[in-house]
């Protein structure tokens, strides 16, 4: 901050009747400053009148002019805390409201004496600027200095509480409301409910709501998010839907909701009635519509939304292209990512790692490991995340010397601490290439605790290759750290499967039973103008399903012809042959894949979504649908994206 040098404000001989009169006037900071100027010549001691009228001037705009003000006040002979709280109550209203909290520690660094009605704008000022932290310190600072708080000092530092997520100091400042028998108004009311249901207690904000009458827009929007950010999506909206008066950031709350709730369609249809009503969107709103567009994997929309961000001018704000590029990798196009990625003219940490990533989710490691070198010639540093990135893409492209190189780099080069989803990268890695023995060694070697997620990388390899001996071993280590984990279940049901050994795949099930450990159950969708449908296994409720169940007796009789054969070895239950071939060929990505054939035009690409891995007769049936009926075919499943064209993969069968 820039400081104005001066000379103490003097006394001496009373002011002259033409520069009393000149302050008065003045309407302009050089304008002042001759004025002052003038003072220091004459050692005229008239610092209280020159700051009062030097701070009913509009300073906030101009921060150079609250720094003079303020170095006038602290060089002044006897400083009046009155005048000290119109220089708080100034720079509070300034652009930065952090030049409050500058002010204020320079203030009692001069040793001013403030008074109890300085904390207040201090307070405010720490927290609009997000200075939660500080802003508790204070309030601590206050209660020291025998100040009484306030409702609306109290209100700020519950604010403050909820923004950090300090349930303890939070509800200290509820037993200090109590104790002192406060009656608490509706402004403190709401604030309590901020506090708790940010803090995720919404047991003790639901009866602080439930003595709200009437119920406000503040108290409602944040139990809409407290709920929604708990997963209690329906009881939410419930709230959602019996407010009268709904602001920005309650449509945002809701939306937001669905998008972190696996419900993007929601979320999306949630936007579109918002902006039929009027309500204009702000960079929160668009991220979490971003977000769910992302998540659905529609490209149709994704363009919409693109679209939308243009025509809005949300276009050049960084994090909305930094989502941009996420949405477009995660909706199968990553010519789209790479051209906004390309377009961004300053690129930081995030725009890279997105990049990175996408990359890596559609199997491209080398692409990935490029535009890494690219980002460190432009002397971006990687951080956590971007490692992440890197040794997913290598995992996913076989790339296993690289994946070393980059992982003894992230520790030698740029000093980072691998934490547990690096190591889980690594063993992925490992695991992936048949390396388990030197996957299970790497673990071993971990400098702390390896956790589900570790173990949960190693036990997928075990299935991928069939390893019954140490699949076993690494599911009873899962099972000890998280007994419920439905994964660990399911994968070693599935290895057991494998191997045919029936009779341990039924104890593992009825094991599962008796816990109450449900399996995640598959299913596919597919966008088609404008329209997203979605299938499970053996799905007969699409109104159209005789036709699709038509559709897929063609498909399959033509590509017979070519060579297909159901593989039912990856049917993981014990059937009947007949049984296993007619469970196979009614996968969901199958009943989606005939919609797509139906209603989309030769020559077309068809995208295909899915909720868990895509099974090896899935991959194959995908590969030869390419080339028989002369479409691009693009399956993104849980873990990566699958373009098949010509008969071929684009993950080179290793996924």
């Amino acid at each position: 901050m820039e400081t104005a040098t001066l000379q103490p404000l003097a006394a001496a001989l009373p002011p002259s009747p033409s520069l009393n009169h000149r302050i008065l006037t003045a309407t302009t900071v050089p304008h002042f400053k001759q004025i002052h100027a003038q003072i220091l010549r004459s050692g005229l001691d008239i610092s209280a009148p020159f700051l009062s009228r030097l701070l009913a001037l509009p300073l906030a705009s101009s921060p150079s002019s609250l720094d003079y003000a303020l170095s006038v006040l602290l060089h002044s002979p006897s400083p009046d805390f009155r005048l000290a709280n119109r220089a708080l109550r100034a720079l509070s209203s300034a652009t930065d409201p952090r030049w409050t909290l500058v002010a204020y520690g320079r203030l009692r660094r001069a040793g001013l004496a403030l008074d109890r009605f300085s904390f207040p704008t201090v307070l405010r000022a720490a927290a609009r600027s997000g200075c939660y932290n500080e802003a508790l310190q204070l309030f601590d600072e206050m209660k020291s200095s025998g100040v009484i708080p306030d409702r609306v000092i109290l209100a700020t530092i519950l604010s403050a509480c909820a923004r950090t997520r300090n349930l303890t100091s939070g509800g200290a400042v509820h037993s200090y409301i109590v104790e002192s028998n406060l009656s608490i108004d509706a402004h403190l009311q709401s604030a309590l409910i901020s506090l708790y249901s940010s803090c995720g207690s919404m047991d003790t904000a639901q009866r602080l709501y439930d003595d709200t009458s009437p119920k406000n827009l503040v108290a409602s929007t944040a139990m809409v998010f407290g709920y929604a950010k708990l997963g209690k999506i329906a009881v939410a909206r419930s709230i959602f839907d019996q407010m009268t008066d709904k602001d920005l950031v309650c449509w945002s709350a809701m939306i937001s909701g669905y998008a972190e709730s696996d419900q993007p369609n929601e979320a999306l249809k949630l936007f579109n009635e918002m902006h039929l009503l009027g309500v204009k969107p702000d960079q929160i709103t668009m991220l979490s519509v971003i977000s769910a567009c992302a998540n659905m994997g529609a490209r149709d929309q994704a363009k919409w939304v693109h679209i939308f961000v243009d025509k809005n001018g949300f276009h050049q704000i960084l994090s909305i292209r930094n989502a941009l590029i996420d949405m477009y990798s995660k909706c199968g196009s990553l010519v789209d990512a790479r051209t906004i990625f390309d377009e961004t003219a300053f690129k930081d940490v995030i725009t890279w790692t997105s990049m990175i990533t996408g990359f890596a989710m559609h199997g491209n490691g080398r692409s990935a490991l490029a535009v890494f070198d690219h980002m460190i010639s432009e002397g971006v540093k990687p951080n956590g995340v971007t490692f992440i990135s890197l040794l997913y893409a290598c995992s996913h492209a076989g790339l296993v010397d690289e994946g070393r190189r980059i992982f003894e780099s992230m520790i030698q080069d740029y000093r980072l601490e691998p934490k547990h989803e690096h190591y889980g990268c690594m063993v992925d890695l490992l695991g992936r290439a048949r390396l388990l023995q030197e996957a299970l060694e790497f673990i071993e070697s971990m400098p702390f605790a390896p956790n589900v997620v570790v173990w949960g990388s190693l036990l997928g390899a075990c299935r991928i290759h069939g390893d019954v001996k140490l699949g076993e071993l690494v599911a009873r280590r899962l099972l000890e750290l998280d007994p419920n984990h439905d994964g660990a279940y399911v994968l070693l049901s599935n290895i057991y499967a494998k191997a045919s050994r029936w009779e341990d795949v039924r104890e593992v099930r009825n094991l599962m039973k008796n816990k109450g450990v449900i399996k995640e159950a598959g299913f596919s969708w597919i966008e088609l103008n404008g329209h997203v449908h979605e299938f499970m296994m053996r799905d007969k409720c699409h109104p159209r399903s005789n036709e699709i169940y038509g559709k897929l007796d063609e498909v399959v009789k033509e590509l017979e012809l070519v060579g297909y054969s159901p593989d039912t070895a990856t049917v993981l239950v014990d059937l009947q042959e007949e049984e296993k071939r007619e469970a196979i060929l009614l996968h969901s990505e199958k009943l989606a894949l005939s919609l797509g054939l139906i209603d989309s035009k030769k020559g077309s690409s068809i995208h295909i979504a899915k909720n868990i891995r895509v099974c090896n007769d899935c991959h194959t049936f995908m590969k030869l649908a390419s080339k028989v009926f002369e479409r691009e075919i693009v399956l993104r499943d849980r873990t990566r994206f699958h373009h098949y064209k010509d008969g071929v993969c684009s993950c080179g069968d290793f996924w």
